[in-house]
């Protein structure tokens, strides 16, 4: 495999499938095989999932349910629950997998401590980290980027269901242009919608490669290690 260990990033949003609302189950089924291949060929996967398909704290606040510090809180409980649903998947397809939590619960996970994290990595688990940072104003987008740099893996990666970065949105524009390779600063330059800006930088000043790619689409995950051009670089 051309990564040794990397950070998978997944949307709460996938997890919907064709659902409006809660977690679809074939879709927890297909992310385990997708991870499952590249597991096998030894990879250390580590995996941060969002909470948007069950709570999204900005959405609550602008609504006026609540403030934007709860909301965050509310969501963060969102995000363990569907780390604690793709446990569940993993395992039932024979994964070893360990649940870390950035808030104390310990019983559902343990405590997020680094180099817990990085042991049982190496001891070939899959590590699913869950509540976001721990704190309100940051997305999971930059909680994945956090970690990926804690850890010391080789790669982000961002599992979509799109096939890369476009200079526009290809759902609604069908001449949009794809990258196969773009730079950090394009990506600011451009105002590309891949991460929020603080996990952007977080990335660009650790040296952190980013993917985009359709994780939807069977057997990319493990092309991707093998180094085929899958997706969109950003570097």
């Amino acid at each position: 495999m051309k990564y040794k260990r990397i950070l998978l990033k997944l949307s709460g949003e996938a997890l919907l499938g064709s659902q409006q609302y809660g977690i679809d189950p074939s879709v927890l089924e297909q992310y385990a095989k997708e991870v499952k291949s590249i597991v096998d060929a030894g990879v250390e996967v580590a995996i941060v999932i969002g909470g948007g398909n069950i709570f999204r704290g900005v959405q609550g606040a602008q609504g006026g349910v609540v403030d934007r510090a709860t909301g965050d809180y509310m969501g963060m409980l969102a995000t363990m629950m569907n780390a604690m649903a793709i446990q569940g998947s993993f395992e039932k397809f024979g994964m070893t997998t360990r649940l870390l939590s950035a808030i104390k619960m310990e019983q559902i996970g343990e405590p997020f401590i680094r180099r817990r994290a990085m042991r049982h990595l190496e001891k070939g688990r899959v590590v699913i980290f869950g509540a976001g940072t721990g704190n309100p104003y940051f997305t999971t987008d930059t909680a994945a980027s956090l970690r990926a740099v804690e850890i010391e893996a080789d790669l982000v990666i961002k599992g979509t269901r799109v096939d890369g970065i476009y200079d526009s949105d290809p759902e609604k524009n069908p001449n949009a242009v794809k990258y196969n390779e773009i730079t950090f600063k394009q990506v600011y330059d451009l105002g590309l919608q891949v991460m929020d800006l603080t996990a952007i930088t977080l990335c660009q000043e650790n040296n952190k490669p980013i993917v985009v790619f359709d994780i939807n689409t069977p057997g990319n995950l493990l092309k991707l290690m093998n180094g085929e051009s899958v997706g969109t670089l950003v570097k």
